[in-house]
């Protein structure tokens, strides 16, 4: 991997991205599914993952599988119930 492909994945994963595991090569304790948030990705390129299940293994693009998950706007609320003005 050269530094522009690294530095690409840097831009893509900040750190607090939220990562969804759609496989992981040779790791059977890590199931499909698996949700995360990234702590950074370093300088080979691979993407350190605070995982739901205790576990901080590295993805290594090209090797596992996994998307990036939608972030969430925090300037936006909804209001699923009615509004009750006094």
């Amino acid at each position: 991997m050269n530094q522009y492909q690294i530095n690409r994945i840097k831009s893509q994963y900040p750190k607090g991205t939220g990562i969804e595991l759609i496989s992981m090569k040779g790791e059977i304790r890590m199931p499909n599914g698996l949700t995360g948030t990234v702590i950074l990705v370093d300088d080979a390129g691979q993407i350190h993952v605070d995982w739901e299940n205790g576990s901080t293994l590295a993805l290594i693009p090209g090797e596992d599988s996994y998307r990036k998950l939608p972030q969430l706007d925090e300037t936006h609320t909804e209001n699923n119930g009615p509004t009750l003005e006094l």
